[in-house]
């Protein structure tokens, strides 16, 4: 198999105000916009992409048709500490506060409106414990 394209689509039964909830917090712009589907690419990296989806379309199947559970959207990002303020300043639910993790992180968890977890990271240099665990060319710094 050769991928061209891979992105998450989140299914909601509010597709316009999710959409626009990743376009003023997250930079995305829309690509594509109907009253069911919205594509969305990032305004920095139009590779990055992101669709919000009614999840009641008849696309989906019946038995696909369901909440949105057991989702967690990473973005790593330059600066995890400024976008936690503006993000904290926006007022988004801070479900994690910043912190640093042994495994090599420095993160927060927010949400958007549907409870999909936003984990906002910024790699940084793991413990011995887990540095390890790290292929070789994938170890942060």
């Amino acid at each position: 198999m050769r991928v061209t394209s891979y992105y998450p689509v989140i299914m909601t039964d509010a597709v316009e105000q999710t959409a626009a909830f990743y376009v003023r917090h997250f930079g995305f712009a829309p690509a594509f916009e109907s009253d069911w589907y919205v594509h969305l690419t990032l305004k920095q990296d139009p590779a990055i992409n992101l669709a919000i989806l009614d999840g009641s379309h008849e696309t989906i199947p019946a038995s696909g048709r369901s909440r949105v559970s057991g989702l967690l959207i990473n973005f790593e990002v330059e600066d995890v500490d400024a976008e936690h303020e503006r993000l904290k300043a926006a007022g988004l639910p801070i479900l994690l506060p910043l912190r640093d993790e042994a495994f090599g992180q420095r993160h927060f968890i927010t949400a958007d409106p549907n409870g999909v977890l936003i984990d906002v990271i910024k790699p940084i240099a793991p413990s011995a414990e887990f540095a390890n665990s790290y292929a070789p060319d994938a170890l942060p710094s």
